[in-house]
C-alpha cells in the first residue's frame, strides 16, 4: 500500500513539472516583432505587427494558441513605386516605409490600416479571406501616426491617433478617406499626464477597443530617467470626458492593446526593446477590477503563462530553405523578405533548378544601397544561418555572401578583384565600414555563416567560411551589434550579390539553413 502512495505521489510530482515545463514563456517570440495588433475571430488568433522597409511588407500572422504564430500572408508586395522604396537614385527609406498597423474584423472583412512617412499617406487594406486572399487598398493623405483603426457599434469607423494629444478623425462610409464636413476632435488633451510631467516620449502607439459598453485606450509613455510605460484610459462615450492611470510599468515592456481567449481568459500583447535583436513580443495576463484591466502579476511581467509552450520560431517565422521552387514558379517562402522594393528581373528560383540566382544589374558601391538583398530575421537568444554558395559566374568587382543587416552591418562573402577571388570579411563601427581579412580562394564553390548571440543583451555576431561544408572557419573579427533608429530594426541575416565595376555575373545560393 506504501509502495503505491509513494508511485501516485512520485507520479503527480512528475505531472506538475511536466505541466510547468509545458508552460508558454517570455517573450512568446524572441524575434523581431514589433507594433503588433492582435485580434481573435472564433478560435484563430491574428496578428499583424510593422517591417517598415522590407518589401512585401505588413505581415500577417496566425495562432491558435497566441503562442505559435505562423506567417500566412502579407498586405502588400510594394508600398509604392519611388526612388526611396526602390534603392535607386541614392535613396533609401531606412526606419520609415510603413509603421504601425491596426487589424480588425468587421461585418465579415477583415481591415488591416497602416501609415508611411516615406509617401506621407495613411492605409487601409481588406480581405474576406485573411488567410489566402488578396487585399484591396485605398491610400489617402494624411499619414496618421500610430493610428488605430476603430467600429463603433453606430456604424462610424474612426481612426485614433497622435503623440502626446490624442485625437479623433471619422472615416466616410466606404473607407476611402476623412468623412467631410466632420472636424478632427481632440480626445485626450495630454494622454502622458498619468505618468507625470517629465516625459521624454509623448503618448502614442494608440490601440482602442471597446468591451462591455466601455471604451479603453491603450498608448504608451517614457518618462524621463524612467521606461517605456503602458497608459490605459476608459471613457463611457468616444469623445470623452476620459480617465487615465498607468497600466504596467515593469520591463520596459509596453505598446499594445488586449486580447481574450475563447475560455474567458484575458491577456495584454505588448513589446519590449531588447537591443540587436529587436523588439519582442510579451504576453501579461490580465485581470478586471472595478472596470479596469489590471495587468501582470502584482504589477510585474511574468516569465511563464498559463497558456500552451513554444514550439520554436522554425519554419513558421523564419525557416531554412533549399530554394526548391514548387511547380516551377519563381515564388520565395513567406519568410524571407527583400531589403526595400527588388528588381524582379534580377533573381530566378527557375533558371537553374533548386537554386536561388542573384544577378548584377547595375553598379553599386555601397551594400546599404545595394539592391536585392533577400533577408530573415534573425532569433534570439542565439540564432546561427549558413548559405551555400557557387560563385563561378562571378565578374571583376562584383561582391556576394551573408550579411548581418543593420547600420552597423557585418558581411562574410567573395570579392572579385583583378581577377582573383578572395573571401573577406567586413565589420562595420560607427558607420565605417573596414574589410577586417582576406583570403585567397581558388574554387568555385564556398559556404558562410553567421552566429548570433542576443543573450542578455550580449549582442555579438562571429563570421565563418567552410570550402567543404563541414570544416568552419572563424574569419574578420566578432561584430558588436547595435539597434540602431535609423533603421529602427532587429538585425537580419541577408543574401546578397552586387557589382561594383561590371554588371551581368551572377550566383547561385543553393541553400540557406538557420537554427
Amino acid at each position: 500500500m506504501k509502495k503505491g502512495i509513494k508511485f501516485i505521489f512520485v507520479f503527480s510530482i512528475l505531472l506538475i513539472q511536466a505541466f510547468a515545463f509545458a508552460q508558454a514563456q517570455n517573450p512568446i517570440l524572441f524575434a523581431d516583432v514589433p507594433d503588433l495588433s492582435i485580434i481573435r475571430v472564433g478560435k484563430n488568433y491574428y496578428m499583424s505587427s510593422t517591417t517598415m522597409h522590407m518589401s512585401p511588407g505588413l505581415p500577417i500572422m496566425k495562432s491558435t494558441d497566441l503562442v505559435n504564430w505562423k506567417l500566412i500572408n502579407y498586405a502588400y508586395d510594394t508600398l509604392a513605386d519611388m526612388p526611396e522604396l526602390n534603392l535607386t537614385e541614392g535613396k533609401s527609406t531606412y526606419g520609415r516605409g510603413s509603421w504601425a498597423s491596426s487589424l480588425r474584423f468587421h461585418n465579415g472583412m477583415y481591415y488591416v490600416t497602416t501609415f508611411a512617412q516615406t509617401t506621407g499617406e495613411t492605409y487601409i487594406f481588406k480581405t474576406n479571406d485573411i488567410e489566402k486572399g488578396n487585399w484591396q487598398r485605398v491610400s489617402f493623405k494624411p499619414d496618421y501616426h500610430d493610428h488605430s483603426l476603430f467600429f463603433d457599434d453606430d456604424g462610424k469607423a474612426y481612426l485614433i491617433y497622435g503623440a502626446g494629444k490624442i485625437k479623433l478623425v471619422e472615416l466616410n462610409d466606404d473607407l476611402t478617406g476623412i468623412k467631410q464636413n466632420v472636424p478632427e476632435k481632440v480626445i485626450i488633451e495630454n494622454a502622458s499626464a498619468p505618468a507625470g510631467n517629465n516625459i521624454m516620449l509623448g503618448a502614442e502607439g494608440s490601440q482602442l477597443f471597446k468591451i462591455k459598453g466601455k471604451y479603453y485606450l491603450f498608448n504608451i509613455c517614457w518618462p524621463q530617467d524612467g521606461m517605456r510605460t503602458v497608459i490605459i484610459h476608459r471613457a463611457d462615450n468616444i469623445n470623452g470626458p476620459w480617465e487615465g492611470k498607468i497600466g504596467l510599468q515593469d520591463l520596459g515592456v509596453a505598446q499594445g492593446g488586449l486580447i481574450d481567449t475563447p475560455d474567458g481568459q484575458w491577456f495584454s500583447y505588448l513589446f519590449r526593446d531588447f537591443g540587436a535583436v529587436g523588439r519582442i513580443p510579451y504576453l501579461v495576463p490580465v485581470k478586471w477590477e472595478d472596470g479596469w484591466p489590471i495587468l501582470g502579476e502584482n504589477g510585474k511581467v511574468p516569465e511563464k503563462l498559463n497558456l500552451p509552450a513554444s514550439k520554436g520560431l522554425t519554419p513558421n517565422l523564419v525557416a531554412s530553405d533549399e530554394f526548391n521552387s514548387k511547380k516551377d514558379q519563381e515564388t520565395l517562402p513567406l519568410v524571407w523578405q527583400w531589403n526595400h522594393n527588388p528588381d524582379n528581373t534580377l533573381w530566378s528560383l527557375r533558371e537553374r533548378k533548386g537554386f536561388l540566382r542573384l544577378k548584377t544589374g547595375r553598379i553599386d558601391t555601397d551594400f546599404l544601397l545595394a539592391r536585392n538583398t533577400l533577408t530573415q530575421r534573425t532569433i534570439g537568444p542565439t540564432s546561427s544561418a549558413s548559405v551555400s554558395l557557387d560563385i563561378s559566374k562571378m565578374k571583376e568587382g562584383d561582391f556576394t555572401g551573408l550579411s548581418a543587416l543593420q547600420k552597423e552591418y557585418g558581411l562574410v562573402g567573395v570579392k572579385v578583384e583583378e581577377g582573383k577571388k578572395s573571401i573577406v570579411m567586413v565589420n562595420t563601427n560607427k558607420d565605417k565600414a573596414v574589410e577586417v581579412q582576406r583570403i585567397p580562394l581558388d574554387q568555385n564553390q564556398v559556404y558562410f555563416k553567421i552566429d548570433c548571440d542576443f543573450t542578455n543583451k550580449k549582442d555579438e555576431a562571429i563570421f565563418f567560411y567552410s570550402l567543404d561544408g563541414k570544416v568552419w572557419n572563424p574569419i574578420g573579427d566578432t561584430l558588436k551589434m547595435k539597434y540602431t533608429l535609423p533603421h529602427f530594426m532587429g538585425y537580419r541575416f541577408g543574401l546578397f550579390n552586387y557589382a561594383t565595376k561590371n554588371t551581368g555575373g551572377y550566383v547561385d545560393f543553393d541553400w540557406f539553413r538557420i537554427k
